[in-house]
């Protein structure tokens, strides 16, 4: 693909991302920031750290704050990681029929297996997560499947100067009845500032049982060693 045609691409989806954002200042579309950390420890192992402010619009209606954490190690040469994390979620949810919200706090112990693999230019993560949920209306458990895929446009890999696409496609499954809690499908452009850092831009849609919303999402990964300048 030539820098041109790469270039207009380009160009044409940042476009339509800033269009879904202006059309949020005034709808019920919904954002979530998100920092996304996985800092190496040595001798395999790393340290996730993680934090999502999600509004009901643009900026400004709390929906929820999730700060998550969690200690993995590498089964083989940088790849096939597990990992034991912890989360506290805040959440704020609107009283249905009424303009009116409430408070509630999660804590939540997980489990997960990160696989990654490449094909020519297309990246491909699977993560399989367990989740112990301690609710303020009581226990539950969740099993959740990710699938995302990276393909870098200008460049033939994913290194410092690509501009990529991301897409993903997460469900949620109870290990009680109803098995379905709710799937998420998203797309986004990105950009590898540099080798251990990249910016996403995109937009999700979650579906769950009797609604779905659209999501604009802005996401900062860091992979920067800690001490590192």
């Amino acid at each position: 693909m030539g820098t041109l045609t790469t270039r207009s691409i380009f160009q044409l989806l940042v476009c339509m991302l800033l269009t879904a954002c202006t059309q949020a200042q005034s709808s019920r579309t919904g954002n979530w920031m998100m920092y996304l950390g996985n800092q190496p420890l040595g001798k395999g192992w790393n340290l996730w750290n993680e934090a999502q402010y999600r509004n009901y619009n643009a900026v400004g209606d709390l929906e929820q704050l999730l700060l998550r954490t969690g200690i993995g190690k590498n089964l083989s040469e940088g790849n096939n990681n597990v990992l034991l994390g912890y989360a506290y979620i805040l959440s704020e949810p609107y009283i249905m029929g009424t303009g009116r919200k409430y408070t509630t706090r999660e804590h939540r112990i997980f489990q997960q297996f990160i696989m990654r693999q490449s094909f020519g230019r297309i990246y491909l993560q699977h993560r399989y997560r367990l989740e112990q949920r301690f609710l303020e209306a009581g226990f539950r458990s969740r099993f959740r499947y990710f699938l995302g895929i990276n393909l870098p446009l200008n460049k033939s890999r994913m290194e410092a100067g690509a501009c990529y696409l991301s897409a993903y496609d997460e469900f949620f499954l109870h290990l009680d009845r109803p098995v379905f809690d709710r799937a998420r499908v998203y797309g986004a452009v990105g950009w590898v500032l540099r080798k251990d850092l990249r910016l996403e831009l995109g937009l999700m849609t979650q579906i769950e049982e009797s609604r779905s919303r659209l999501q604009l999402q802005l996401a900062l990964f860091n992979a920067r060693p800690f001490g590192k300048r």
